[in-house]
């Protein structure tokens, strides 16, 4: 019986210390219930991607060893950095509503196709959605006519942001690269 005490007393002096709080904890964490209300926002607007003339807005900055003497305006293995106009329409006198920033790599080996993994953010820099943009990590299989990216993150309006952007080639220059791609974007943010 004697043991038996002293078991159960000890058991309570651990349970005691396990439970007193630690003042000088150099680590806290704390889950906190998710108060920010969801919401979807829909975009519809046209990226001008032009590699061609005195100012272009897409730029090649490297081309891999294999491609040499390819005369295509996206050959393989080339990179390219972007700063490409969002406008609200398909003209050229359309307004500039913000800019796409980033890198896209032609990604497509095979004759007759067209591919590229894109990692661009495309910011707003006007109207309601001023100073936030939403992040594109996706592959782009241009070729073909309708096809969707994957969006993974935003800032400002669109924090948290993830979704898709549906896309449509309004007009593509086989010969120099030039293009004007129609965007449908969804965007589920807070």
């Amino acid at each position: 019986m004697e043991g038996r005490l002293i078991i159960l007393g000890l058991a309570l002096i651990l349970i005691s210390i396990a439970t007193i709080p630690v003042a000088d904890c150099a680590y806290h964490s704390e889950t906190l219930p998710n108060v920010m209300k969801e919401k979807i926002t829909k975009l519809h607007f046209f990226l001008f991607d032009i590699l061609s003339g005195s100012k272009p807005s897409a730029v090649e900055v490297a081309r891999a060893n294999i491609s040499k003497g390819d005369t295509s305006p996206t050959p393989f293995g080339s990179l390219f950095a972007i700063d490409d106009p969002l406008k609200d329409g398909p003209e050229a006198t359309s307004k500039v509503i913000g800019n796409a920033q980033g890198l896209y790599v032609s990604s497509s080996s095979q004759p007759g196709t067209l591919g590229l993994v894109m990692y661009v953010d495309f910011g707003f820099t006007t109207g309601k959605f001023k100073g936030s943009s939403f992040t594109v990590a996706s592959r782009n299989p241009v070729t073909e006519g309708k096809r969707e990216l994957a969006i993974v993150g935003g800032r400002g309006e669109f924090r948290m942001a993830r979704g898709f952007a549906k896309l449509n080639t309004y007009f593509l220059n086989t010969t120099n690269g030039d293009a004007i791609i129609e965007y449908h974007v969804t965007l589920i943010h807070y």
